[in-house]
């Protein structure tokens, strides 16, 4: 990685870590291993362990998951992992997971539900010790999150648990959530793969017996990218203290919308409060793979490593797939666009150059037509040789180019559930709305040269603030100049001149040195005469004093 791209990297994680993650809680695995259903989900719940340990360990900036403990049940209780750091961590984090594949399965496990309440129960106390005897570093949060792992009826050990976990003492638990990891065999016909539902009890009006705890059931299908994003979700922003973005509009011409601001006595803008949650993760985070996400910044950025620069190698792209342009999220392309036209380059034949520039209007003109996107990936021959993939979207514009922009892929990517609202918006709350967007102007065509950020005013307040940067030596020549310009003593007045006008001739570069027979001269035109400009005082003096123009 560039030492600018280090640069960038380091300022988005400052502007990350300063406003966000200060509320991640400890997280508590509980992996309910026991036979027979063991023999049927271990081996795609540990690849789905070991890919995301591979992710966590490996995450730059903020602090996304503190301190991790896993315990089993299998024939047993057993505490796999203590309490551990996850950043950095991943030899001892690999070792859990053989170990749980290690877990018997066959046998016979009775009294799993006592099995479940002690394994709560040491984890809390486990947490609560190394609170006591360890500094807290980066860790603001004094709050455990536990997560159970088991194929039983998820409603049945939710139960279970409410009932032998009411008269604990659970202050440092915050949420203990259930995931019921659903076979092939048992499948319903819920079309998702990963749903939230909440504990049903025989008396709706009956409040929880654990009080300040959240309880929730969670249904994930078996498999390894469905796991994987349940577990994804610990690396979400957890601080929900109070919102983080205030969306304002013009303020509402209706009775209900409009508000008077209390200082000057006008309508108030309608102000929307809303969280925000990442979509993906930026290869930023992820500063050993350079060849994940490539740069799109700058050229520079994107072009392959060159080992001659005599010879610079092209980037290649390879097309996999065709889209089509109403299948494409948006929310899962990210950083800056590049554009590609066919090229001009001339070192190519004019025959090549032409037919090039014909095959490419072409694709575009298809493109174009069938509102298709294509999927492009990085050939590993043009990468740095670490065997990891870049994928982009080509799209088609009106004019002859295209727009190249970053895809993320399955490891980048963080679960997002998105409510989809089959019912229309109260009509109050819908005439407020329409009021405040009524007021905006209206463009037909977006125009970012009308968008003016402040930036040059900004830059320039920078500049003068920084001192200036003199080159090297600079300041001794002033002051060999100034000496120079001094009256010089009597009998070195001729040498301390020469000294003084080759210093002067040092700063100023030479011109080059060309024989006067190969000098250029312009064209001379006798039939009439007119004044010499500025630009060609140089070319006149040298016409005057070449004698064969002179003769």
């Amino acid at each position: 990685m560039s030492a600018r791209n280090r640069s960038c990297s380091s300022s988005i994680l400052q502007a990350c870590s300063s406003s966000s993650f200060t509320r991640q809680p400890s997280r508590v695995l509980i992996v309910d291993a026991s036979p027979p259903w063991w023999s049927e989900t271990c081996t795609v719940l540990c690849q789905a362990l070991e890919d995301f340990f591979f992710l966590a360990s490996s995450l730059a900036g903020p602090v996304r998951l503190p301190l991790l403990s896993v315990f089993a049940i299998s024939v047993q209780l057993e505490c796999l992992l203590p309490f551990v750091q996850v950043k950095g961590n991943l030899t001892r984090l690999l070792s859990c997971v053989e170990e749980l594949r290690s877990l018997p399965q066959e046998g016979c496990v009775r009294q799993r539900g006592s099995l479940l309440k002690q394994a709560v129960l040491d984890s809390l106390q486990q947490f609560k010790q190394y609170m006591c005897h360890t500094a807290h570093g980066d860790f603001n949060s004094n709050f455990v999150e536990v997560t159970v792992l088991t194929c039983q009826s998820g409603q049945t050990v939710l139960r279970q648990l409410e009932q032998d976990l009411k008269n604990s003492d659970l202050i440092s638990l915050r949420r203990l959530l259930v995931v019921h990891i659903t076979l092939q065999q048992s499948l319903s016909d819920r079309s998702p793969a990963c749903s939230l539902e909440t504990p049903s009890s025989e008396d709706d009006h009956e409040e929880s017996p654990l009080l300040g705890t959240e309880m929730e059931l969670q249904l994930v299908e078996g498999t390894v990218v469905a796991l994987e994003n349940a577990l994804k979700m610990w690396l979400h922003d957890q601080g929900g203290d109070r919102e983080q973005l205030h969306l304002l509009l013009p303020p509402s011409l209706t009775a209900q919308g409009s508000t008077p601001h209390p200082a000057n006595n006008r309508p108030s803008p309608v102000c929307l409060k809303c969280d925000m949650q990442e979509r993906l993760l930026s290869p930023a985070l992820l500063p050993s793979t350079p060849d994940l996400g490539v740069k799109t910044e700058s050229m520079h950025d994107f072009q392959p490593p060159n080992k001659s620069l005599a010879n610079p190698s092209a980037q290649r792209l390879r097309v996999v797939k065709v889209l089509h342009a109403d299948g494409v999220c948006q929310s899962v392309l990210y950083g800056l666009p590049l554009v590609i036209r066919p090229t001009s380059c001339w070192q190519l034949d004019w025959d090549e150059m032409e037919t090039n520039h014909q095959t490419f209007h072409a694709l575009c003109h298809i493109l174009k037509t069938r509102d298709w996107f294509l999927l492009v990936r990085s050939d590993p021959g043009s990468g740095s040789g670490s065997g990891v993939f870049s994928y982009y979207v080509l799209q088609s514009s009106g004019s002859l180019s295209l727009l190249l922009k970053p895809v993320l892929t399955r490891e980048l990517m963080l679960p997002c559930s998105l409510p989809v609202s089959m019912e229309d918006p109260p009509l109050p709350a819908l005439a407020t709305m329409e009021s405040s967007l009524e007021q905006l102007e209206k463009d037909p065509v977006f125009n970012p040269l009308c968008l003016d950020s402040n930036l040059y005013q900004h830059l320039r307040f920078r500049g003068l603030l920084t001192p200036s940067l003199q080159p090297f030596g600079a300041q001794g020549q002033g002051r060999g100049h100034r000496r120079g310009a001094s009256r010089p003593p009597e009998g070195s007045t001729q040498r301390q001149g020469r000294q003084s006008q080759s210093r002067a001739r040092a700063t100023v570069a030479p011109l080059p040195s060309i024989p006067l027979n190969k000098m250029p001269r312009p064209s001379l035109n006798l039939s009439h005469s007119r004044p010499c400009a500025p630009a060609l005082f140089f070319q006149d003096s040298y016409e005057e004093e070449d004698p064969l123009i002179t003769q």
